[in-house]
């Protein structure tokens, strides 16, 4: 896989296969989408490294200094300075594209909407859907590179009918759940570097290549909600959903009051409010009624779940009505067995074993082993 540098220990130099670049030749354009952050600035680096036209683009996708509260903050914010330091220690052209009237609609609105409608919003998949891989990736066409590279951890996989994607090398840092959305041909442009690698492997690299962020930390935030604080960002979006409404159990009896629905989510336990004989769970949030149910832990589990919106880069052009598959209901979990079905009605997965916390508004992805099927949004009951 991996080959050791020359008289040093524990350091490794990848050869091109493991760099994920089939069919494309080095001294070939590509265009790296570097965020600021150490495993994009050093996706980048590894593409230099191997000898090809390296264009780094940095998307601004929001005002950093309103993000932060801050007024007067540099609206492009640290990573896009961080994104241009590298680009000149590797001595690659750089631009700052402006994003943030799509980012807006395409995201931060429907994040806001979806915690309106109840529902537990992923924003990176719709970022990853619209504004990067649709978006940046026809930049990346305009300026005439021959693939798209990003930072992510996830393995792009040449297959007989094109591009397979399939999890990350280090199932502690893999992020298909978040790409599940990708299409057929956004994969057949693009490139992954490293998929093979540990995040201390890419670490070991920006240190070898002497970049400006090696040491930089992960953000575990939201990119527009960098205090962690989500309600405070939907209030200013949809100023309505602080609306109070009623805490009731699983018999429709009022237990609680809350301050509103957006502070709630499918499985939560801490943050009701309620005082109870046994620990009490977010069951259910009813939107129009403003309401919470809650309920024991047991009341969670549940054997079949609907999705919509199904994105399918399985083997076939369409999917089969009727297939066993893994299925992660959440970034953090593990995929459960169960058979995925396409009925009249839409898209239905049922698990061989009861799952708890399924959330609205979550993504339900499909696995085959490592490799990633496709995906849908898990949808609300009744």
């Amino acid at each position: 896989m991996q080959t050791p540098c020359p008289g040093e220990t524990n350091a490794y130099i990848p050869l091109m296969n493991d760099l994920g670049m089939d069919n494309v030749a080095p001294g070939a354009r590509v265009v790296v989408a570097m965020s600021g952050g150490v495993d994009s600035s050093t996706a980048a680096a590894l593409m230099v490294d191997a000898g090809y036209d390296v264009v780094g683009v940095t998307l601004q996708l929001y005002d950093h200094g309103e993000a932060i509260g801050r007024k007067g903050a540099c609206c492009a914010g640290q990573d896009i300075h961080d994104a241009r330091r590298v680009a000149e220690a590797l001595g690659i052209p750089h631009y700052v594209l402006d994003y943030e009237s799509r980012f807006r609609e395409s995201v931060m609105e429907e994040f806001a909407n979806s915690y309106v409608r109840g529902e537990t919003p992923i924003p990176c998949v719709r970022c990853n859907q619209t504004v990067k891989f649709r978006d940046l990736l026809g930049t990346a066409k305009d300026l005439n590179a021959d693939c798209l590279v990003t930072g992510h951890y996830v393995r792009r996989v040449a297959g007989e009918d094109g591009g397979e994607m399939h999890r990350a090398h280090d199932p502690t840092k893999d992020q298909s759940y978040f790409l599940y959305a990708t299409t057929r041909e956004q994969l057949d442009f693009l490139r992954f570097p490293l998929g093979d690698m540990t995040k201390s492997e890419t670490r070991h690299h920006a240190e070898r290549f002497n970049l400006p962020v090696a040491e930089k930390p992960e953000s575990q935030d939201i990119c527009f909600v960098p205090n962690g604080n989500y309600a405070k960002v939907i209030a200013k979006l949809r100023p309505g959903a602080w609306e109070p409404g009623d805490i009731l159990d699983l018999d429709g009896n009022v237990i609680g009051q809350h301050e509103g629905i957006i502070n709630f989510t499918v499985g939560q336990r801490r943050g009701l409010g309620v005082a109870a004989a046994h620990p009490l769970y977010v069951v259910r949030i009813d939107p129009k009624r403003r309401q919470v149910i809650a309920g024991p832990k047991s009341a969670l589990a549940k054997t079949e779940l609907k999705v919509s919106a199904v994105n399918w880069i399985g083997p076939g052009a369409v999917p089969p009505s009727e297939r066993r598959v893994g299925v992660k209901i959440r970034s953090t979990s593990m995929p459960k067995a169960g058979v995925i079905r396409c009925n009249t009605d839409g898209w239905n997965v049922v698990f061989d074993e009861p799952q708890t916390g399924i959330a609205p508004g979550q993504a339900a992805v499909f696995y085959d082993g490592d490799r990633v099927l496709g995906g849908g949004w898990i949808q609300r009951e009744g």
